[in-house]
């Protein structure tokens, strides 16, 4: 127990209201029996300080409680009354001592624990956002609990929107308005609800997804044992684009301007 203000707060109150008590009760008039107050102080002691400050409050009320009755007596021991009185209190004050102690340090490991906890998150989220594979984790409504660094500059997604949990659904429709993807506007509607349906499923299936600006990402989809889901975006621009028919350079190059210069496909920044 530290020897602070709290660990001998619970004591000296204790000792504190049984003295005024023995003195009122024998030099003013009759006080009724403290017992109640003791196991209130008791409780006080173990919820501000722990175990040991409340079971040393708890040693304190028995031992004035049993001056506290053998005051009241004109010859020397107690009554029956005063003997049941005092195993009452001794019992009370002992459990209260100790439920409240231990609430409070399993609360106390309860907050450790989070902190703990919270300090790896920060740490893990802080390393993924230094990888260049883009990182989203889905809870188990496909909502997106977290965002790395990567996907978000991949599809010029905003920090306040990545920051309030879109459901993937969306992220989907802002790389379409964003003109993210190489592809037909035709087909965007089509590749949307395939991917949306992978997700849902946990299809593992990897795909190359091809973007306006060039780069080409690896997308896989792994389901977690909660029921979510971790999306992850491998850049692979040097080992696919180099496979690309030759023939078809103009073509692509011309969906990559008509996406940059169509108004409604910007990538602009919001």
């Amino acid at each position: 127990m530290r020897f602070d203000w709290r660990a001998i707060s619970g004591p000296a109150l204790t000792t504190a209201t049984a003295l005024i008590a023995i003195l009122v009760d024998r030099q003013f008039a009759a006080v009724p029996n403290p017992a109640p107050l003791f196991v209130c102080i008791v409780a006080f002691a173990g919820s501000l300080s722990g175990l040991a400050s409340s079971l040393i409050s708890a040693a304190i009320a028995v031992a004035f409680s049993a001056l506290f009755f053998l005051n009241r007596h004109t010859a020397s021991g107690y009554d029956t009354a005063d003997l049941l009185q005092l195993a009452t209190l001794s019992i009370t004050a002992g459990g209260t001592a100790a439920i409240t102690g231990l609430l409070r340090q399993r609360m106390l490991d309860a907050f450790g624990w989070e902190r703990t906890h919270y300090a790896t998150a920060t740490r893990l989220s802080a390393a993924l956002d230094q990888f260049d594979i883009g990182i989203v984790l889905l809870d188990s409504d496909t909502r997106a609990e977290f965002i790395n660094r990567a996907f978000r500059d991949y599809f010029s997604l905003p920090d306040d929107k990545a920051d309030s949990k879109p459901p993937f659904i969306a992220l989907m429709y802002h790389g379409r308005d964003t003109g993210a993807f190489e592809m037909p506007e035709e087909e965007l509607s089509a590749f949307i609800a395939r991917r949306t349906e992978m997700i849902r499923s946990g299809d593992s299936t990897p795909i190359n997804i091809k973007l306006a600006d060039g780069k080409v990402l690896r997308f896989c989809c792994t389901a977690l044992p909660d029921g979510g889901r971790m999306l992850s975006y491998t850049p692979i621009t040097d080992l696919v684009r180099h496979t690309d028919d030759p023939a078809k350079a103009e073509y692509y190059r011309s969906l990559r301007g008509r996406n940059h210069d169509d108004g409604r496909h910007q990538r602009a920044a919001e």
